[in-house]
This record gives structure tokens, C-alpha cells and sequence, in this order.
């Protein structure tokens, strides 16, 4: 009759507290906020956290639920309110994603050397990412023109994707105007590719796909075409 009672018990303390499969995650995320510009929310009740955070004027809210089955499966994300300017949304939300995705499956093209999946937990995962994202990009600088990137106010981010202060974010995770980005990429020089002011590794974006060689030669058409209106103009003249 007393282990009956003790199971009686334990059950209820779970179906009360469904978040109580991960709060060691949740004890471990709380020591990332930032006092006064952060916040996470329990929601026993739907078995879910209410993620917050700020940096200067740029905010997001994200809503984690936890199933019934986790760890073994990942976490249920949804964003309730970002807002960064859309190429940060669409990132925090896809990568968050696949980071909740390759906690519990394993990679799709498994390499040689790649030790045996081990499937874990993916509460913390995201939700470190999306604090720590939240707070890298807001004060950080053009790489080619040093300016600020993000403007002081969320209001005034440049839209137009082709914009000259929309702002983009390379494969290496650091940003520029796109004006500053299409500049670099369409000038000499041209060998091995571009690579990034800061950490040196290869400049890749969806925007310029284009070879080396492709864009060299696009160059210097338009300053065969630039001399030839020059000549044009020193002979009238």
C-alpha cells in the first residue's frame, strides 16, 4: 500500500510538473540571462518555456515546448515575437531548429571517423544559442566599413534585401552592409576567392554564388566598357 502511494505521488509530481525532465537545462540556461534585459518563463501547465531576450532595442520571444516523450524527442520551437532585422529572424529560428533536430538524430552522412551518435538533450542547446545570438550581433560593426551594423533603432533596418545598409550575415557568422559586401566581392582581387576581414575563412553567401573567375571577368568588361566611355568623353570635350 505505501509503494502504491508512493507511485500515486510521483505520478501526480510529474503531471504537475512536466518540465521537471529537464531542470537541470533550465538551471544551467538561467545562469546565461542577463539580469533586467532577460527572462525565462515556466509554463507547467502546457509543459513549456517562454524564452526573452534583449539587447538595446532588439528583442525576441520564443515559445520551447517540451513533449511528453523527451528527451527522445526534440523540443517544439516557436517564435512569438523578433524584432531583429529578417535575415537574424530567419536564422534564429532555422538554426534553432537544427540544433533541437541533430540532438536526437544522427547526421545524415555519417563520416568514417565520426563517433557513435549519442542522442541528448536539446533544451539547452537552443536555448544558449539563442541567448547568446540575441546579445552577439546587435553592437557589432560592418567588417568592411567598420560602422555600426545594426541601426540604434529597430524601426529604421533597411528592408530591401539589395538595400545598401541591408545587412548581411556570411557563412562565418560575421556581417556587413550589403553595399560594403557586393563592393568587396565585385573588386580586385579576385584569387582563391574573398575572405572575411576578421577570421580569414571564405566568404559564402546565397547572394553571390558566382566564381572567381565569373566575377573577375564581369570586372574587367565594365572597365574596358568604363575606358571606352572615357575616351568618348575626352574627345568631345
Amino acid at each position: 500500500m505505501y509503494v502504491l502511494h508512493v507511485l500515486r505521488f510521483v505520478r501526480s509530481f510529474i503531471d504537475e510538473n512536466p518540465l521537471c525532465c529537464c531542470s537541470e537545462e533550465i538551471s544551467n540556461v538561467k545562469k546565461k540571462l542577463i539580469e533586467g534585459t532577460d527572462e525565462l518563463k515556466l509554463r507547467q501547465k502546457t509543459s513549456s518555456v517562454v524564452l526573452k531576450v534583449k539587447e538595446g532595442q532588439y528583442y525576441l520571444k520564443y515559445n520551447l515546448t517540451v513533449p511528453e516523450n523527451y528527451p527522445d524527442q526534440q523540443i517544439k520551437i516557436e517564435e512569438k515575437d523578433c524584432n531583429y532585422p529578417p535575415v537574424f529572424k530567419r536564422w534564429f529560428l532555422a538554426q534553432s531548429v537544427e540544433i533541437a533536430r541533430q540532438c536526437v538524430e544522427p547526421p545524415k552522412k555519417k563520416k568514417p571517423k565520426d563517433p557513435p551518435f549519442v542522442l541528448r538533450p536539446s533544451m539547452e542547446p537552443v536555448v544558449s544559442f539563442l541567448i547568446d545570438e540575441a546579445h552577439r550581433y546587435v553592437n557589432s560593426e560592418c567588417k568592411m566599413c567598420r560602422k555600426k551594423a545594426f541601426p540604434d533603432d529597430p524601426k529604421t533596418v533597411e528592408l530591401d534585401e539589395y538595400g545598401a545598409l541591408h545587412l548581411e550575415r556570411v557563412y562565418c557568422g560575421h556581417v556587413y552592409h550589403h553595399k560594403c559586401l557586393d563592393t568587396y566581392i565585385k573588386t580586385p582581387p579576385f584569387q582563391k576567392g574573398k575572405m572575411c576581414h576578421t577570421c580569414g575563412s571564405r566568404i559564402f553567401h546565397d547572394k553571390w554564388k558566382l566564381t572567381a573567375e565569373t566575377v573577375e571577368a564581369r570586372w574587367a568588361h565594365k572597365q574596358a566598357k568604363q575606358r571606352e566611355l572615357d575616351e568618348v568623353v575626352d574627345f568631345l570635350s
